[in-house]
């Protein structure tokens, strides 16, 4: 897909997937791909750049660039619901998967969530369940090309079944929780779960 098209062609899309039932409610399909992020975007320095797995895990692991770049790789295509009420549909992803990540350390047993850490200091919770399942994996290319600077390079988390603030660019870690704690979205309103088919936008909702 790319940004450019009618808006018959978009239209059309949107009529096809609601046909599908693959528009979530409230959403309205594009064919662009939107940038939205709070801050400024980070450098990489392949040299300093580091992937940390700590909290409730025996023992911790970090891992630098090269040795990241080394883990098994997947592909997989899924959509993608932003809460700002867009959808994109059949993006293709290649990278590491969750699973393969989760297999580098042992899980304390009360390990039940997880808090995403990226540059900045930004954060993002996701209930571990929602991470270990098919398709949630540490993307490096999308749509066969990798990914931009404004869109995550070098690493960006992919939970296609939950809001796309969950789906945290320039991650550089996962912290295990036996507890959920709110990061940064969920600090100023939003849903601490997010899913799109329950509109869970905000948390009131």
């Amino acid at each position: 897909m790319t940004g450019l098209f009618t808006g018959d062609e978009r239209k059309d899309l949107e009529r096809r997937m609601k046909a599908a039932n693959r528009l979530p409610p409230g959403q309205a399909a594009t064919l662009k791909w939107p940038v939205l992020h709070y801050g400024s975007v980070p450098k990489f320095d392949p040299a300093t750049w580091d992937f940390k797995i700590f909290g409730l895990v025996a023992p911790p692991v970090r891992l630098t660039w090269a040795e990241f770049g080394k883990l098994p790789r997947t592909t997989t295509t899924s959509d993608f619901h932003c809460v700002t009420r867009w959808s994109r549909f059949d993006n293709h992803w290649e990278g590491v998967a969750f699973r393969d990540v989760l297999n580098l350390v042992r899980l304390l047993p009360r390990a039940a969530y997880v808090l995403v850490h990226a540059e900045q200091g930004y954060t993002a919770n996701v209930p571990l369940m929602d991470l270990d399942r098919d398709g949630v994996l540490f993307a490096t290319h999308h749509d066969a090309q990798p990914l931009t600077p404004e869109h995550g390079y070098p690493l960006r988390l992919i939970v296609p079944h939950l809001y796309g603030w969950k789906s945290v660019k320039w991650a550089r870690g996962i912290e295990f929780l036996d507890g959920d704690q709110a990061g940064f979205w969920e600090r100023n309103g939003y849903h601490m779960r997010g899913d799109p088919w329950k509109e869970q936008r905000f948390d009131t909702d």
